[in-house]
């Protein structure tokens, strides 16, 4: 290549909290009757006072404080002006200066910081028509902003779908891209590769309206190969905003990139600067779980798992602690003890959880470590019959055991019929093999 590729990301998170940034009207608000979750304040109309929702102010030093990120002990809102159709006020209040979160890193890239705002509404283009629908407008918005350490896709997409799995950790947010309430943007540029003391280059295109990692991987990867041609063809990259066309597989022109002297920043004079105690980043902190990195290294320490059954298992939050709970459960029956250890227990659990799929047949982890009792109980008396009936077989026929000893090997086909006689057809014939070759051999 002659161009690196140069990728910065802007992810938006719904936070799951029960009210919007600003007024009491509900944040949930997918599949809503358009327009039914709507008030004076969500809807800027004159005279209305907005109020500041504490809980997304928590959940936001939460997601900073799991990144590493410095938490300001000072912050404020600002308005934020443009002008589109599912902006009622005409401006969104988001921050500026002094946002709630500086800092952190995930996977070795760079954060700049986190802050919080309110959501527009939302548009829809139905018979040429353009309606909008106003129950997202104002609803909690926690925005994640990169520094531009991004070279590829595959990068980028580590990165996201870490960030999706913390914010579920976490408890802050489903982070579900089908719903919205996870969405991503692209900042990409690129720089010439055979320059090493090139700088950043002075412009960046934005993607918008990714709404799937699928989608955000093809998006990406049409637009670089489209800044890649008009670079080789000599021509100059203008900021501005895209979109991605499934169909033709390339990115369109939205609108040209404004900067930040066009939005006209001030500070929003109808909120309080919020103060945050130092007690109160404490008692955060410990509220943080066991995140997902973090779980992945002790279940490799601990129970030895697979990397493929670790990544299953810590993909899912509820999984990951039914599988620890039947484990528990389960170490601390006698007769299991006596047949594993932990790491070969563990191997079980996590074997009929993922390829058997019994976590779902059996709700309660318990119940679970209790079958597998039964299975264990089943296999024991299994292998003893199958041992008996091949002593019994072995007895009644000592010209095929000659036969075999003198190496005419396939009789041992006979003789695995004769015991899966005895045992109606229910023997295992590996089993019935293996313990066959081992007295034969004897």
């Amino acid at each position: 290549m002659i161009y690196t590729p140069i990728i910065g990301l802007e992810i938006h998170i719904e936070p799951n909290t029960k009210s919007k940034m600003f007024c009491a009207c509900p944040q949930d608000h997918f599949g809503k009757k358009p327009n039914s979750q709507t008030c004076p304040i969500c809807l800027g109309l004159p005279g209305s006072l907005p109020f500041t929702n504490r809980e997304a102010i928590n959940k936001t030093i939460k997601l900073g404080l799991a990144l590493g990120s410095k938490i300001s002990e000072f912050s404020k809102f600002y308005r934020k002006h443009y002008f589109y159709p599912d902006l009622p006020k005409g401006f969104q209040t988001s921050q500026k200066d002094e946002v709630l979160c500086l800092g952190g890193s995930l996977f070795g890239k760079r954060i700049n910081h986190i802050h919080l705002e309110e959501d527009a509404g939302k548009l829809m283009h139905v018979n040429n028509q353009s309606l909008v629908d106003f129950n997202r407008s104002g609803c909690a918005l926690i925005e994640l902003v990169t520094e531009p350490d991004f070279h590829s896709t595959d990068e980028v997409l580590a990165f996201t779908k870490e960030l999706q799995l913390i914010a579920r950790y976490l408890d802050i947010s489903n982070a579900d891209m089908e719903k919205g309430t996870m969405r991503l943007e692209a900042n990409i540029s690129m720089l010439n590769a055979k320059n090493s003391n090139a700088k950043l280059p002075d412009y960046k295109v934005e993607l918008k309206n990714i709404n799937s990692f699928k989608f955000l991987e093809k998006a990406i990867n049409a637009e670089i190969v489209r800044q890649e041609s008009e670079l080789s063809k000599g021509r100059k990259i203008i900021q501005e905003t895209r979109g991605y066309d499934e169909n033709k597989k390339t990115t369109f022109s939205q609108r040209v990139k404004e900067g930040s002297e066009d939005y006209r920043y001030f500070p929003e004079a109808d909120l309080p600067p919020i103060e945050i105690g130092e007690l109160k980043i404490k008692n955060l902190k410990l509220k943080i779980p066991e995140l997902p990195q973090a779980k992945r290294e002790r279940f490799q320490d601990i129970y030895k798992l697979s990397k493929d059954y670790i990544e299953i298992l810590v993909s899912d939050l509820n999984r990951a602690n039914y599988f620890e709970d039947v484990i528990a459960n389960g170490m601390k029956q006698p007769r299991l003890r006596s047949l594993h250890s932990l790491h070969s227990f563990a191997m079980t659990v996590a074997n009929l959880m993922i390829n058997k799929h019994l976590d779902t047949d059996y709700p309660e982890p318990a119940g679970l470590a209790r079958k597998i009792i039964e299975l264990e109980d089943r296999s024991y008396e299994s292998a003893e019959n199958t041992e008996e009936a091949v002593r019994q077989v072995l007895q009644t026929n000592p010209e095929i055991i000659k036969k075999y000893q003198n190496g005419q090997t396939q009789v041992l086909s006979f003789l695995i019929g004769q015991v899966q006689k005895i045992l109606r057809g229910s023997g295992n014939p590996k089993l019935i093999g293996d313990l066959l070759k081992s007295k034969l051999e004897k």
